[in-house]
């Protein structure tokens, strides 16, 4: 008999997100993704300074903040056909690697690798043997016996004391649980590790952005980072070659525990290269912009359709008629007034709460699609259409990937593994490394320009009586991010955002056809139902973000997360 689950909220995500699954025969056989807040931003804007946008935009989220500045910023520019110095574009390309770095580096060891990862079986491993095993992944100088035995130490010293801290609330024991006890003390380690290294890869997006969350460098017409070799109040040759120690720092982490660990997982868990896949039509957008109009980018993008990669078609400017046109959004499953599938352009935010009904409305978040389609987006979008491009640094890191987790599988595996719940993991450290990649490609790229006595950061412009209409993208660390605006005069008559996770996390569509994390779950197993794990798997290799400045906690320790079966 079919079994209804309902987990609300999935924790470790940002925001509010209710899962709702009916499973048969240990499967899941329907799923309903539903967010659970409203924020109202695009209200907010309505009548706005369009220059004002970056600012508000910012505060969707604690963690995704720099880059809604950067797609409110190009929205602006599109509408007035801006031109940018092109030291505004490397300071801009900087700061979304690097704070794409420090955002996947956080989601697989902070935020997803518990999935996998038995903490208390590390308690039970042999440190030589796990030094011994790392040894033949990577040459990183941190997996010593002696580290290793500090790390299993703590956690001894965690256990007994009778709260599990950071690791408290995890399904340990689970039967979907089943890495060896070293490979789990080596995550554990690296888990340690990962918040010391995503901290430099955000101490880069400080001292470009000003600050962060929400920096304030980032401006319609450029950048506001004055530069000036001749004084420390600018940025300068000390503070450039900071960010340059930085980045190597931040590189030799992904590449030698990031990557590898990823790969190691991946081998282990090959039964999850069957599970997830769920919608393959792939959506990306071109980034890290090399000239002043946004027409020459060092990382492509473009669309994939039915997971065939010789459809892939590009997107080439952000002037793209092919973007431009493709994108729309319906409200026949979301609490808002009306029921419609129109271009961001043409919508309006009207909020109706009528409750959960599972074929009514049952969502705040939009059903976004490409021509009539759902798409998923994200890393593995991304790595599948940069790899479709022929973009060598992406087709070699995941050629490297794929060969590092056939060794250890001992069987070949092939780029179809990444049409997964665990290929989405896969393809985000692949990114991530294209991105430590980049990184040094666009820290040479500002040097060299203001080698060339380019200082300039800065266009200015001004507004005209009329109406204009411009969209920026940008593909942010959870996939296609773009942003649509009206303008009328100097204020804003209409804003929309059509965020990452409302592709993925959407309801169904106008054709009912379901989201990308309702259509993931179909076929996912499910040992335990009061445990669904698995469930929670592969939600998180989305990466899920739902207006996520908010958090939950309970003073008294009360429960705050809960599992209904019924």
């Amino acid at each position: 008999m079919a079994k209804r689950i309902t987990i609300d909220p999935i924790t470790r995500i940002e925001g509010h997100l209710r899962i709702d699954c009916e499973i048969d025969g240990g499967k899941v056989t329907n799923a309903w993704s539903s967010g659970q807040m409203f924020r109202g931003i695009e209200i907010i804007l309505q009548g706005r300074d369009p220059r004002d946008a970056p600012t508000f935009t910012q505060r969707f989220c604690g963690v995704c903040t720099t880059v809604h500045a950067l797609a409110a910023c190009r929205a602006v520019e599109n509408a007035l056909n801006l031109e940018l110095p092109l030291n505004a574009q490397y300071i801009r390309n900087l700061i979304l690697a690097a704070h794409a770095v420090h955002d996947h580096i956080v989601h697989f060891y902070i935020l997803s690798a518990l999935d996998w990862v038995d903490i208390t079986s590390a308690l039970k491993a042999d440190p030589k043997k796990a030094a011994a095993l790392a040894a033949t992944l990577s040459p990183w100088p941190r997996n010593s016996y002696q580290e290793l035995k500090a790390v299993q130490d703590k956690v001894k010293g965690i256990v007994a004391s009778g709260q599990l801290g950071i690791f408290a609330n995890g399904y340990w024991g689970h039967p979907a649980m089943k890495l060896p006890p070293e490979v789990n003390l080596l995550a554990v380690a690296h888990y340690l590790q990962a918040l010391e290294y995503q901290r430099k890869a955000n101490q880069i997006v400080t001292i470009l952005g000003s600050k962060t969350p929400h920096v304030a460098s980032l401006v319609v017409g450029g950048v506001a980072n004055p530069i000036n070799l001749d004084t420390t109040s600018a940025l300068n040759m000390e503070r450039l070659y900071f960010i340059k120690t930085l980045i190597d720092e931040v590189g030799s982490f992904v590449k030698n525990v990031y990557l590898p660990d990823v790969c190691a997982v991946g081998a282990m868990y090959a039964d999850w290269t069957q599970y997830g896949a769920g919608v393959t039509n792939y959506l990306s957008v071109p980034d890290m912009p090399m000239d002043t109009k946004g027409t020459i980018f060092s990382l492509p993008g473009g669309y994939i359709k039915n997971g065939d990669l010789q459809s892939f078609k590009p997107i080439t400017s952000y002037h793209d008629d092919y973007f431009k046109e493709g994108v729309k959004e319906c409200i026949k499953h979301s609490w808002y007034e009306g029921d419609w599938a129109k271009h961001p352009w043409d919508e309006k935010t009207e909020p109706k709460y009528t409750g959960f009904s599972d074929k009514g409305k049952y969502s705040w978040v939009k059903a976004p699609s490409f021509y009539d389609q759902p798409a998923q987006v994200g890393p593995l979008a991304n790595v599948l259409c940069m790899y479709a491009a022929g973009h060598e640094p992406t087709q070699k890191y995941v050629n490297q990937a794929l060969a590092t987790v056939s060794k250890i599988a001992g069987a070949k595996v092939g780029p179809e593994a990444l049409h997964s719940t665990i290929g989405r993991h896969a393809a985000r450290a692949v990114r991530c490394a294209v991105l430590y990649d980049e990184l040094n490609k666009q820290w040479q790229a500002l040097v060299d320009n203001i080698a060339k006595g380019d200082v300039k950061t800065f266009n200015k412009f001004t507004f005209k009586p009329g109406e204009i209409r411009g969209f920026g993208f940008h593909e942010a660390p959870r996939g296609t991010l773009s942003h649509w605006v009206v303008i009328d005069g100097d204020k804003i008559k209409n804003y929309q955002c059509v965020v990452p996770s409302t592709w993925n996390a959407g309801p169904r569509n106008q054709h009912d056809a379901p989201g990308p994390y309702e259509a993931s779950l179909k076929g996912n197993p499910v040992a335990i139902p009061e445990k669904p794990l698995e469930v929670v798997r592969t939600i998180h290799s989305f990466d899920p973000c739902l207006a996520c400045a908010i958090h939950l906690a309970d003073a008294q320790g009360g429960p705050i997360t809960q599992v209904k079966v019924r």
